[in-house]
């Protein structure tokens, strides 16, 4: 018997990998510098474009890739659309969170 998870569930759990990836690309830029030393000037740029590829990749992927399967295997590009939307609601919700923390503490 198979478990199915509502799609505000997996929404969350996409938006919250969402956050996360994107967290960690910030600690790299926010820290790069002290990690890894000043790069020379062709490697910086290079380096950076590589990066933000791959980021677009990778969250392309987290909030994509179930609705893509969605639409292949099952054919319900309906539920695929509301997961989409409940991902970006999720998402909206990070972002406003994380903004009125920010309010509080500064």
């Amino acid at each position: 018997m198979k478990k199915r998870f509502s799609l505000g569930f997996i929404a969350f759990f996409q938006s919250l990998g969402l956050f996360l990836y994107c967290s960690l690309v910030a600690v790299i830029f926010w820290k790069g510098n002290s990690w890894f030393g000043r790069v020379p000037n062709y490697i910086g740029p290079l380096l950076f474009l590589t990066l933000f590829t791959t980021s677009a990749l990778v969250c392309g992927f987290l909030v994509l890739g179930y609705p893509f399967l969605l639409i292949w295997e099952r054919k319900k590009p309906i539920e695929a659309m509301k997961l989409i939307g409940f991902t970006v609601l999720w998402s909206m919700l990070f972002v406003l969170s994380i903004l009125f923390l920010i309010s509080r503490i500064f």
